[in-house]
């Protein structure tokens, strides 16, 4: 069987500096991201031949292309579905390298959500089918919609808000090594977690993402070219993008087990195309808009067991040193939250050894993106 394994490598990355308000457009950021990971990658923006971002991205490839002095387009595609579209980007660029049809991709995200306005507060506005059938009677949010997974995950494998906790505790610690991060300044104890206020119980104010305006980007390039670049090349392993079976929203109605989420249906995937499995990863960036995600992901990725995700996460067990260091530059919870990007790029900086929470040794990173919606994954080596 064909596969993308190792054919492509991630060359460059860039990044703006992330806060709740910045005074640029989404396409000014974007720009800077990009040309911050050729500069990152030595190559020129005339050699940019590809181009691949979300759906809900506001900036389109034409007008960045030409902002940025890129040279004639042979492919460009988008990703759906939000943060489940992150690792989708990467594996779009990396299989048009892989056969010929580009041979510089970008892949970015740009996203002003910090000073920009709140989509869920705008309720006539969420009323698509299916949400006609459910935001009417108080599924409004994101968040709320993970609530009722998160409370029957506690029903029926008995996870606590200490297991949620011991995630965000580990999002933050990391954050506060990170002087890039929103809350690097901000260390959060269990008595501040669990005294926050409910945002849709059992999720309280630090199970949330941050709202962020910033952006990030990467240059993908063949392996071969990938090797004279700036930097040692992480290569693109195994890709993979999951849709289940009867999929609804992040409640999943209509399956006959909604906590098999789309996580499942990726990894049975990106596991097949790999020499690797869970047990060679040295360490995880996984989606974490929300805190029950991760021990959710766990389970899907085959680190632990069926309804083992939550006792997972204890003694430290996403800590640096820990079984499975996790979102070593803060996360969508701590560093910042621009769909998933920012884990793309740390596991980048992880498989070079400059991260600021550095795992000694590190050579094998799994970065996921949204569990719940359709997603994607991404396993890197160094």
């Amino acid at each position: 069987m064909a596969t993308l394994k190792d054919a492509t490598a991630i060359a460059g990355i860039g990044q703006t500096a992330f806060a709740k308000h910045l005074p640029e457009s989404e396409k000014t950021l974007a720009c800077r991201a990009i040309l911050a990971a050729l500069d990152d990658a030595g190559l020129s923006p005339a050699e940019v031949d590809a181009f691949a971002s979300y759906t809900m991205e506001e900036t389109d490839e034409v007008e960045i292309a030409k902002s940025i002095g890129a040279g004639d387009a042979t492919f460009f595609s988008r990703a759906g579905y939000g943060g489940g579209g992150s690792c989708a980007t990467v594996a779009h660029l990396a299989a048009a390298i892989a056969t010929g049809q580009a041979s510089v991709g970008v892949a970015w995200r740009s996203r002003k959500r910090g000073s920009g306005p709140r989509p869920w507060k705008n309720t006539t506005a969420q009323l698509p089918t299916p949400g006609q059938w459910t935001r009417p009677f108080g599924l409004l949010r994101p968040a709320d919609e993970i609530g009722m997974l998160t409370r029957r995950y506690m029903h029926e494998y008995g996870a606590t808000r200490d297991h949620l906790f011991a995630v965000a505790l580990a999002c933050r610690n990391r954050a506060n090594q990170n002087p890039a991060a929103v809350m690097y300044d901000r260390p959060l104890t269990r008595e501040t977690y669990m005294t926050s206020r409910w945002i849709s119980e059992p999720l309280c104010l630090y199970d949330n993402c941050l709202e962020t305006d910033g952006a990030l980007a990467c240059v993908v390039v063949g392996a071969a070219r990938a090797r004279d670049c700036r930097h040692r090349p992480v290569y693109v392993h195994s890709v993979a993008q999951g849709l289940p079976a009867q999929h609804h929203g992040m409640v999943n109605y209509w399956n006959d087990d909604p906590l098999a989420g789309p996580a499942w249906t990726a990894a049975r995937h990106l596991w097949k195309t790999a020499d690797l499995g869970p047990q060679d990863v040295d360490v995880a960036q996984i989606y974490d808009a929300f805190t029950p995600l991760v021990p959710l992901s766990l389970e899907g990725y085959g680190f632990c067991g069926r309804g083992e995700g939550g006792p997972f996460t204890e003694a430290g067990a996403l800590e640096i040193g820990g079984r499975l260091p996790l979102n070593t530059g803060g996360g969508g919870l701590s560093e910042a939250y621009v769909h998933g990007f920012n884990l793309i790029n740390e596991g980048v900086k992880q498989l070079r050894g400059a991260s600021t929470a550095q795992v000694p040794g590190a050579s094998t990173c799994l970065v996921t993106a949204g569990e719940g919606v359709p997603t994607s994954a991404l396993l890197l080596r160094s």
